[in-house]
């Protein structure tokens, strides 16, 4: 099985730039987006192999989640059930026979560490429905976690200690969600693997520079090890500030 997760930057947008060309070639089982940037409405897209579910933010063209998937799942819900994390449209689960597949956007914590305080509130609460999901059956979650874990996941650490997405913080609750039981699969199969990266600022050339940050994965239960198949990060292609991740899974 073939699964993909993608943050659009804006999903008209990115569909202007190529999206559903990218999508026919590479064919997903399941493709996961983030930051979709859309009302109920606003796109239609023509797409007969595929159910689609979307969550939208209250706010207009902000955050958003979608999941289009062949296989027809069990269940759908959106966000974490938790009022204050669900009016930005950040989660998407759904459930099939052997494991559930949960999409998310998580919130960037902003310039000066604005939301900060918030988004470690989100972090706790996150881990603990992924693990309540994970007493049921295996979990893959994937998106856009807006943290580089290590110093090997982005381009310039020492300059990055303090700022969004490199904060001791931030990266101790991504600890944290590994050592309860889950695998970084990209990690997994390329511990060593550096300058690969999945986001790059629009300045300062730093796509044509690949000063990037990996910041979007694929993370699995521990006890799905033996399942997966492999890994990828597509550097080679555009239509957004963030690259596809690939997760490959006999499952």
């Amino acid at each position: 099985m073939k699964l993909i997760s993608w943050n659009v930057n804006g999903l008209r947008a990115c569909v202007q730039k190529g999206f559903l060309d990218i999508f026919t070639n590479e064919n997903p089982d399941i493709l996961c987006l983030q930051e979709t940037k859309l009302q109920d409405g606003q796109i239609n897209l023509d797409l007969p192999s595929y159910n689609q579910y979307w969550n939208y933010a209250q706010k207009k063209g902000y955050s958003g989640t979608a999941i289009f998937t062949k296989i027809k799942p069990i269940n759908v819900t959106y966000g974490l059930g938790i009022e204050k994390h669900d009016t930005e449209g950040r989660v998407i689960t759904l459930e099939f026979e052997n494991f559930y597949i949960v999409t998310v956007y998580t919130p960037n914590s902003q310039e000066e560490l604005a939301r900060l305080d918030y988004r470690m509130e989100w972090e706790d609460d996150f881990l603990d429905y992924i693990k309540s999901l994970d007493k049921i059956k295996p979990v893959i979650f994937c998106g856009d976690l807006n943290v580089a874990h290590k110093e090997i996941d982005l381009k310039n650490p020492k300059s990055n200690k303090k700022n969004p997405g490199f904060t001791d913080e931030e990266r101790n609750k991504i600890t944290i969600a590994l050592e309860s039981g889950f695998i970084d699969t990209f990690r997994y199969f390329y511990p060593d693997r550096e300058n690969i990266y999945s986001w790059w600022s629009y300045r300062f050339s730093a796509r044509k520079n690949n000063s990037g940050w990996r910041i979007d994965y694929f993370i699995v239960s521990d006890r799905l090890k033996d399942t997966l198949v492999g890994a990828d990060i597509k550097t080679e292609i555009l239509g957004s500030d963030h690259c596809p991740v690939v997760l490959e899974i006999n499952i």
